[in-house]
């Protein structure tokens, strides 16, 4: 049975500028990067990001199952880590796929360059717009970087200030461009109807609204889904490969956003994307380039709709480089 030497560092970084969601105000954001060795020399690398609030575990459970284990580690152990660790399954098992890739110094903790694999260059990008009317401007800073896809937080504000925003952006927005809302499970089932009735009837492509309602409100967003010709994705309802999967049994076959570095075992979320074709946008959950590379990896092999991927957001965060610390 092999065995591998385990090590770790947690990671602060602070948003350049703090994202602002229905859920309130995110300042920072922290993290742990997992290191694997073997005795050949070979090295692999994971990225432990938990979003809580999201569906997630928290950073101290993950902490306190990395702070467990010993230092000499077998796969057993790494494909016996519980649903309940999702991030945790995620960066271990990237960290054993990538085995070999990144040849370090074991004692050493360089975050990898921010360029991405081979197999995802193809990949098209979303930029993430800022809430409120700070949009009207950003969109053509990003355009100019390239982006045609954008996305842009609602249920931040009222829905009047927000309609108004709304109305000027689509009219500026070029043809060519796609717009996502995204509402982080902020409306009510009344603002759900508006905003989708709105979005039926304006000549700027809107792609998809993002999560409209809450989590237990599932079988609104799928009534919701065949009422209208706007299209609705679920992301905090399929915040696990545990929660993806309950909802595709009960019905939903509309568009799934998956965030890997929380979804949980890269290799069972393969084996489910594949076996059921479905439409999924893969989607950032703010980590380092650690984290990132093995995200990408995944959406590259299992992206079916040419939708763009929502990784679009490296200058939101301060360099990680230098944050590393012994947990």
């Amino acid at each position: 049975m092999k065995v591998y030497h385990f090590d770790f560092r947690c990671y602060r970084r602070r948003f350049l500028q703090p994202l602002v969601t229905s859920h309130g105000m995110w300042h920072s954001r922290e993290g742990i990067i997992i290191h694997l060795g073997d005795p050949r020399g070979s090295y692999g690398r994971g990225e432990i990001a938990p979003i809580s609030w999201f569906g997630s575990e928290t950073l101290k459970q993950a902490l306190d199952f990395c702070c467990k284990l010993p230092r000499e580690i077998t796969e057993e152990v790494i494909f016996s880590i519980p649903d309940s660790l999702p991030a945790c399954q995620f960066a271990f098992e990237s960290a054993l796929s990538g085995m070999g890739k990144w040849p370090v110094r074991e004692d050493s903790f360089p975050l990898f360059p921010s360029s991405s694999p081979p197999d995802a260059e193809s990949l098209t990008y979303t930029g993430l717009l800022p809430a409120g009317k700070a949009a009207l401007n950003q969109w053509k800073t990003l355009w100019k970087r390239g982006y045609r896809t954008f996305k842009w937080k609602i249920g931040v504000d009222g829905t009047t200030k927000e309609l108004e925003i709304f109305e000027l952006l689509t009219r500026s927005l070029p043809p060519a461009a796609k717009l996502r809302l995204d509402a982080n499970a902020g409306l009510s089932y009344e603002e759900a109807k508006f905003w989708l009735e709105i979005c039926d009837h304006v000549q700027t492509n809107v792609e998809f609204i993002e999560q409209p309602l809450p989590v237990q409100k599932f079988s609104e967003m799928l009534e919701l889904s065949a009422n209208f010709k706007t299209a609705i994705a679920l992301d905090e309802s399929v915040a696990t490969l545990t929660q993806l999967q309950d909802c595709f049994e009960k019905g939903w076959r509309g568009i799934f956003v998956i965030k890997p570095g929380i979804a949980g075992s890269p290799s069972r979320l393969r084996q489910f994307c594949q076996q059921h074709k479905i439409d999924a946008v893969f989607s950032s959950v703010f980590e380092t380039s650690v984290g990132r590379q093995a995200a990408l990896q995944l959406a590259a092999e299992l992206s079916r709709s040419n939708r763009s991927v929502g990784f679009g957001m490296n200058n939101s965060l301060e360099s990680a480089e230098h944050s590393l610390f012994k947990c």
